[in-house]
C-alpha cells in the first residue's frame, strides 16, 4: 500500500473486509456482529489505507451480496461510520461520498 499510495491517480475503495476468504470468521459466529464488532476487526485495516492515501483517495464501498454472509448491508455502513466518528466532516463526505463521485464523474 505504501508504493500503491506514491501514484497520484490511485485511488482505494475500502471494503470487503467482511468476505469470509478475509479470516475474521464472521460468518461461523452464532450471532452476526454488530456494527461495533466489526469495526473494532476491520478497523486497522481501514485507517491504514486511509492513513497512506488520505480522505480524498480513498472511498467505503459495500462488497455485497458477497459481505452478507457475514453482516447485514446496514451493520457494515454503522461499522464505516463507528471507525470515522472522530473524523471530520469535509473527511467523512470525501470517504462517503466526494471520493467515488470525483473518481466516477458522477454530478449531483
Amino acid at each position: 500500500m505504501n508504493q500503491l499510495a506514491k501514484c497520484e491517480n490511485m485511488v482505494v475503495k475500502l471494503g470487503g473486509l467482511a468476505m469470509p476468504i478475509n479470516g475474521f470468521d464472521l460468518h461461523k459466529q452464532e450471532r452476526p456482529p454488530t456494527s461495533a464488532a466489526l469495526a473494532e476487526a476491520i478497523q486497522p485495516y481501514i485507517l491504514h489505507c486511509i492513513e497512506r492515501f488520505g480522505p480524498t483517495r480513498c472511498m467505503f464501498e459495500s462488497n455485497f451480496p458477497v459481505d452478507k454472509t457475514s453482516c447485514s448491508y446496514n451493520v457494515l455502513w454503522n461499522s464505516f461510520k463507528r471507525i470515522t466518528a472522530e473524523f471530520s466532516v469535509d473527511e467523512k463526505n470525501f470517504l462517503f461520498h466526494d471520493t467515488a463521485a470525483n473518481f466516477y464523474s458522477i454530478k449531483d
